[in-house]
């Protein structure tokens, strides 16, 4: 796809292990469940098949273990359209797994990295080509903290633009902060940064994800983008198709007040099916939304 916007996503790739039940069990209790299944998943996978349905060239940095869930997942991506060159199966090592329970519309996740863990700094650095060729970087928290920081600096030093979305939620250092160009918070996350002594100094960095509230920014003052009154089926992948959407935008120079309202629609759309990546939406299918509601 020749002059579509380039997206470098460089994170964690999971199977998610999915069990729906009509409540949540109490601890030490067991319960019968509904239904189980297994997805594709782990935040940077869900975020680079976000990008890609939304029409971008995707570029996904990451590791899996040289397993059945592993090739699963390889295949997975070449039919997604996403590009594997920085992708990786290690011998004697385990694919990551998310262990998902859904119940009453909302989920809780266990995460066992596996692979996820290669993703390291000198494992980064055979990819730097592709991550010095992209329009703008995306990253989570479900890879070492030293890779994040690693790659936050090479793209600072090139003026490439970098998304990160804290989650899960870790203590950062101070120079991601300063270097890192957006962050996609939500309110928990961003109560935790917001202790930082300098944190008044990138408050416009952050693009905060409210769920049914909607996104709260900053662009020249404070601005709220409204959530859709739609039915929820599983909110599991709401967020990661938030940042792929955003890192697609931003990445094909729209202003950010744009990107956030198609990511925000994204988001929305993504929650009326099962799965992490189940009801990530297509371009035409977000056009249509916005259409549908009367928003420009």
């Amino acid at each position: 796809m020749n002059n579509q916007p380039r997206v470098c996503v460089v994170g964690s790739i999971n199977m998610d292990l999915v069990t729906t039940t009509k409540k949540m069990p109490e601890q030490g209790e067991t319960i019968l469940g509904e239904n189980f299944a297994t997805y594709p998943g782990g935040k940077g996978a869900n975020q680079a098949i976000a990008a890609a349905r939304l029409g971008a060239d995707v570029y996904m940095i990451g590791a899996v273990g040289d397993d059945d869930f592993g090739k699963t997942l390889r295949t997975h991506f070449e039919e997604e359209g996403v590009f594997l060159d920085g992708m990786e199966a290690f011998e004697d090592l385990s694919t990551g797994i998310a262990t998902i329970i859904l119940s009453e519309n909302d989920n809780r996740i266990i995460v066992a990295a596996g692979a996820n863990n290669k993703v390291t700094p000198d494992f980064i650095e055979s990819k730097l080509e592709i991550i010095l060729n992209s329009d703008i970087i995306l990253l989570q928290f479900e890879i070492p903290m030293e890779t994040v920081e690693y790659v936050v600096r090479v793209a600072d030093e090139h003026d490439i633009p970098v998304i990160i979305n804290p989650a899960p939620f870790q203590t950062m250092p101070e120079n991601l902060y300063q270097r890192a160009t957006y962050f996609t918070p939500n309110d928990i996350e961003l109560l935790a940064m917001s202790e930082m002594d300098s944190f008044e100094s990138v408050r416009e960095k952050m693009i905060v994800t409210k769920g049914e509230k909607g996104v709260q920014f900053w662009k020249e003052g404070e601005k709220t983008v409204d959530s859709y009154k739609i039915p929820v089926k599983d909110t599991t992948g709401a967020g990661d198709t938030f940042n792929g959407a955003l890192a697609v935008e931003l990445a094909a120079g729209k202003p950010l007040e744009e990107a956030v309202k198609l990511a925000n629609a994204s988001a929305a759309l993504s929650i009326t099916k099962l799965g992490a990546q189940g009801g990530m939406p297509t371009r035409s299918e977000v056009e249509h939304f916005l259409s549908k509601n009367n928003i420009n």
